[in-house]
Formats: structure tokens, C-alpha cells, sequence
């Protein structure tokens, strides 16, 4: 990254900026120290690879630019809005294309706390108009091609309620505060465990996260923050047998499903690791996640890139 990313940062904010880097005792403090009217503008990439095995069978990305405002500032609060714009896919059908530009001139605003911890989305019901809308129009459009019906319902679906939308929606947002409200010593890890939504049913899964202070870098006023999430192997082997045993009941079908010991190199994990300026904010980051499923792997990535 360019010094003179960091000297227009600077240049942003540094009038009110407190420093949040403290070198005689290797620590850090991500806080939001931002100003009402501050604005950056991001790109994002967004790209899906599936494994079987060793071969590629199927490769998709997605990028679009975020233009993000703080709308409010108080004591306790900051009152934030992310606006979608030019976004565009290597998929090639014109189909797949249309879904992409659902959420085209999409704003979602949402708080965080005094300290830049995400807190809620306040304006989702006007997103879920918005959204409902769009797919209103799209679905007169293709209504004869039942493909296309159907993944506008499960982007609907996604859209569709408060919670709906702040867990599977706007993971590039949660992506962005996911290390803000803490402090940090260099190379010290710090671990916790919590609940996150199983894609295999309704049963949420126990996961360990590891987060630790990689990298202090003065010259740039920035530091880089890591973390690993990974699912409770037990729970993820269980659910995947359960997930089965539904499916082949649900075809009628006799199969022969895989044994305990058949699914011991399942995994569910997630690296995140993201630059940060002392302003608190973010320069890069990058997520990204592994499912491992029998002899089937999807890695997702997503990268959040100043501009």
C-alpha cells in the first residue's frame, strides 16, 4: 500500500484523531475516531471457486465500489451509510447479470457504538422495499424461466427481515468492524468461542476464534489484525450426517452414507486479516473462508480495498 494513502488519511482525519498505537507496550486500540461528513470510497471483490478434488469447477467473481459516509456522530454512537454502486460479475449470462444489479444504488445505513463495534442496521425495512421492488420488476421480465424465479425468491429471502439481513446480507460490513471496540498486545492471541448460523440445518454451531496483533507499522500509522474461526468438528461431522440422511429420505433413495471415520477431514474455517489505520480505518482487508465437504471444497474470498 502507498505511503500517500496513509498522508491522505492523515490528511482526512488527523485533526481529530487520538492515537490508538501505543509502541512501549506493543498495543493497539481499534476505534472509530471519525468526524460527521468523513467519507471513503472502497472496491470490493468478491470471487467463489469450487474443488472437486483437484479439479476447477466453477469460478465466479463479483466486484463492486462502496462509498462509505458517516452520517452522525455523538458520544455513544455513529450512525453509518454504505452505498452500492457499479457492480459487475465475470459471468457471461445476461440472466446471472440481472441478479447481480439487485442491489445497484442499494444504501444500507446501520450504527456502531462510541468505539466502532457494529450494532444494528436501522434502515432495513426501506432495503427490503427497495429490494422487493427490483425483483418485482425482474420477475414480470423473466417470469417464464423458472431458474430465474427461484434465485430471485432466495435473494428475496435474504432481504426479507431485520435479522435476515444483518447475518447473511451485508457480510462485507460485518467484515469491516469485525476486529473494531478492542485492544490488542502484538503476537498475544486471544481466543473466544461463539454461535454461528449452520449451512446445514437449523442447529447452530459452536466455533473457536482466534484473533492476535500481527504487525505494528509506524511509518504508515497502520497495524494488521488476524483472526481464525473455526466450527466444532464434532457438530460440523454430525450435521453433515444428518444433512444426508434428510436428503436421501427426501429422494427415496438407498444410499449408502459415509461413515464417521469417512468424514474426519471435514472443515469449516474462516481467516480474516485486515490493515488498519490508527483513524481506525480500514486500508485492506481480506476474508476467507474454506468449507471441505468429502472430496468437495468451496473457498470464498472477499477483499475490501481503499481507493
Amino acid at each position: 500500500m502507498k505511503k500517500t494513502l496513509f498522508a491522505i488519511l492523515l490528511l482526512v482525519t488527523g485533526n481529530t484523531a487520538i492515537g490508538q498505537i501505543n509502541m512501549a507496550d506493543s498495543t493497539v486500540q481499534v476505534i472509530t475516531y471519525w468526524d460527521k461528513g468523513e467519507q471513503q470510497n472502497y472496491t470490493v471483490t468478491h470471487e467463489k471457486i469450487r474443488l472437486q478434488e483437484t479439479d476447477t469447477i466453477l469460478r465466479e467473481f463479483t466486484t463492486y465500489d462502496v462509498e462509505v459516509t458517516v452520517l452522525d456522530q455523538t458520544d455513544d454512537s455513529y450512525t453509518i451509510q454504505w452505498l452500492y454502486k457499479n457492480i459487475q460479475t465475470n459471468n457471461t449470462d445476461p440472466r446471472m447479470q440481472k441478479l447481480m444489479s439487485v442491489t445497484e444504488d442499494m444504501k444500507v445505513i446501520y450504527k456502531t457504538d462510541e468505539l466502532g463495534t457494529f450494532t444494528e442496521v436501522i434502515n432495513w425495512e426501506e432495503i427490503k422495499n427497495y429490494i422487493e421492488e427490483t425483483i418485482g420488476i425482474l420477475k414480470k421480465e423473466f417470469e417464464f424461466i423458472p431458474e430465474m424465479a427461484k434465485g430471485l425468491e432466495q435473494i428475496q429471502a435474504i432481504y426479507s427481515t431485520k435479522e435476515a439481513i444483518e447475518s447473511a446480507s451485508i457480510q462485507d460490513i460485518q467484515q469491516y468492524h469485525s476486529f473494531h471496540g478492542a485492544q490488542y498486545k502484538l503476537l498475544e492471541v486471544l481466543q473466544t468461542q461463539l454461535r454461528i448460523p449452520s449451512f446445514l440445518g437449523p442447529e447452530d454451531f459452536d466455533a473457536d476464534i482466534f484473533v492476535y496483533l500481527d504487525e505494528i507499522d509506524m511509518d504508515d500509522n497502520s497495524f494488521v489484525l488476524r483472526s481464525v474461526q473455526e466450527v466444532d468438528e464434532e457438530q460440523l461431522v454430525n450435521a453433515t450426517l444428518e444433512y444426508l440422511n434428510k436428503i436421501t429420505e427426501s429422494m427415496n433413495v438407498n444410499a449408502v452414507l459415509p461413515k464417521l471415520e469417512d468424514l474426519k477431514d471435514l472443515k469449516n474455517e474462516i481467516l480474516t486479516a485486515s490493515r488498519i489505520h490508527e483513524t481506525g480505518w480500514i486500508i485492506y482487508s481480506i476474508m476467507t473462508k474454506t468449507v471441505v465437504l468429502s472430496n468437495t471444497t468451496v473457498i470464498e474470498e472477499r477483499i475490501i480495498e481503499i481507493n
